[in-house]
């Protein structure tokens, strides 16, 4: 039996506070709304109680933020993408956010199972003067359980219609993407973060920002797996390699306090959930 199911969260500006709402159908909701940085920042935790998505599941998630309001996303644990008897597995998440809105979207890391037929998009309208920093991690297989990524596809889509797109389609039975230098090397997990706004930046400010993450790189035991640059005036994007999981969260998660203070000169308190 396949699980479709739909949210539709909106943030808005109130009195100062950004408050949270949200419908549901099916098995996805929002568990809890925290501000740990006082009003002006909603944090929400986003959960799946079916655990993972199997052939012919959906997953629709809409996410809105009205002007002047600032939210942050973020799940208890991983999205799994099992295996497939045929059928596809789709995760679609839209993001649509006013002017002066601000957004964190920061989900915890897919991983793609071997034998699934699977792919989560991503796509954010951004209008002039809004601001989104958010992230993806994947990992292919479990390969210190002996499940290696063997079988299988998985697509990934990432795209701010009309100034980026990111789009790759990942089968098991590619030797040459899979391993090879020019490819993915061998590394099990993929990972980017990435911060966009809904009209140009100054030049000022994204050398400032580039500067920030290049730092963190030369110090970081991923600095020969990852790069940083900004394909255009509206978004940054950091991309790295790792053979888990750990080590891509840890720099992801370095470069999103240091983002945070450059760009929106603001401190960085991880999530609770991060440190359980």
């Amino acid at each position: 039996m396949s699980w479709h199911a739909s949210l539709a969260l909106d943030y808005t500006l109130e009195s100062n506070r950004s408050v949270a709402r949200f419908l549901h159908d099916g098995p996805l909701r929002v568990l809890q709304t925290l501000y740990p940085e006082g009003d002006a920042i909603c944090h929400n935790v986003l959960v799946h109680p079916p655990g993972g998505l199997v052939g012919g599941d959906t997953l629709d998630i809409q996410v809105s933020v009205g002007g002047g309001a600032h939210g942050l996303v973020t799940t208890p644990g991983a999205t799994r993408f099992y295996r497939s008897e045929g059928e596809l597995a789709l995760q679609h998440t839209r993001l649509r956010m006013d002017a002066g809105a601000r957004m964190e979207w920061l989900p915890l890391e897919s991983i793609v199972y071997n034998g699934c037929r699977a792919e989560n998009r991503l796509s954010f309208e951004l209008a002039s003067g809004a601001e989104l920093l958010g992230w993806d991690i994947t990992a292919l297989g479990l390969p210190h359980a002996e499940q290696p990524f063997a079988s299988g596809s998985f697509c990934q889509h990432i795209e701010l219609p009309g100034m980026w797109l990111e789009r790759g389609v990942i089968d098991a039975g590619d030797a040459r993407l899979l391993h090879s230098p020019l490819g993915l090397a061998g590394q099990n997990c993929m990972a980017s973060i990435f911060f966009a706004t809904g009209s140009a930046m100054a030049r000022e400010r994204r050398e400032s920002a580039l500067d920030c993450a290049r730092q963190l790189l030369q110090e970081h035991p991923l600095r020969a797996m990852a790069g940083v640059t900004s394909p255009n005036p509206q978004v940054l994007v950091l991309r790295t390699l790792a053979r888990q999981v750990e080590p891509a969260m840890d720099l992801l998660k370095s470069v999103w306090a240091c983002w945070r203070q450059c760009l929106w000169h603001m401190d960085a308190p991880q999530p609770r959930l991060w440190a359980m």
